[in-house]
């Protein structure tokens, strides 16, 4: 099929991006176009207005803020997949990143489209779940940030008002040493993940759990923490018992059935992907 009739705008600028959102009523956004053009031809999407953002050069960078990496809303996927700042210092999104469509569709896709498509089981969206990001929503009003918990309104909808634009996200890296782990269970790679898990984690002194975090894409309408697996792992010594009972609660939450699959095997899924991402992170971590 072919896409409906729209029209077409291509700022040079941010605030020339954020007026035009302002002050086209039914406006959207065209970052890389990998969801947004297949959604047009297929008729899923009737946008009036497409402001493409390509051009904006301050959309597209990776930087190091100290405290955080900070990566603009129109940075291609592929150079988050080949930066030596993302390998060093966020490593889990490097090896994430390498699942998501394939090299020609990351050429193209951006970071921020890939979040504020929200599709449930995307990697991007999942690994700023896992690492707790905020993320920057610019409008002609001005800048907020908002975490990535408080991210997704529902399914596929991010908390954002229509004149607004997801502008850059920042992720606080963990410390050396820590161990991480990215699985995902598809039908073919690059296809969309039927069930994801992301783990972090990392040890004190004596070898005792003092940071994790464990998340799970695909299994409902948006990336899930699993806090019941973190509550158990923090004070444990990550033995097998312990790595097992973790990966049990995420066999407990709470999974969505399509047509694809049947909610008891998203989890059974998640459980078996969870204790491959924790045995995983575990090896990881610098004793």
């Amino acid at each position: 099929m072919k896409a409906p009739s729209f029209r077409y705008v291509l700022p040079q600028t941010l605030d020339e991006a954020l007026s035009a959102l302002h002050e086209i009523e039914g406006a959207r956004i065209l970052a890389g176009g990998q969801s947004m053009l297949a959604m047009l031809n297929m008729r899923f999407a009737f946008p009036e207005v497409l402001v493409d953002i390509g051009r904006i050069g301050e959309l597209a960078h990776i930087t190091d803020r100290g405290q955080s990496i900070e990566i603009g809303t129109a940075t291609r996927q592929r150079d988050v997949e080949f930066s030596e700042l993302i390998a060093q210092r966020l490593p889990l999104l490097r090896e994430a990143i390498a699942h998501v469509g394939h090299r020609q569709t990351r050429n193209r896709g951006t970071v921020g489209g890939s979040l504020c498509q929200l599709d449930p089981s995307a990697e991007i969206p999942t690994v700023a779940m896992a690492m707790d990001a905020t993320l920057t929503v610019a409008s002609v009003r001005g800048r907020r940030e908002v975490r990535m918990a408080d991210f997704p309104a529902g399914y596929m909808t991010p908390s954002m008002e229509p004149d607004e634009m997801l502008v850059a996200v920042h992720i606080q890296p963990w410390g050396s040493g820590h161990g991480h782990a990215f699985e995902e269970y598809a039908r073919r790679h690059g296809d969309f993940a039927i069930v994801s898990a992301a783990v972090l984690i990392s040890l004190d002194a004596q070898g005792v759990v003092d940071r994790v975090s464990v998340t799970l894409g695909g299994v409902s309408s948006m990336p899930v923490r699993v806090s019941a697996a973190e509550q158990l792992l923090l004070g444990s010594r990550a033995q097998a018992a312990d790595l097992a009972a973790a990966a049990a609660c995420c066999k407990a939450v709470e999974a969505t059935s399509d047509s694809h699959v049947k909610s008891w095997y998203r989890q059974h899924l998640a459980q078996v992907l969870c204790a491959r991402a924790l045995a995983r992170a575990l090896a990881r971590v610098e004793r």
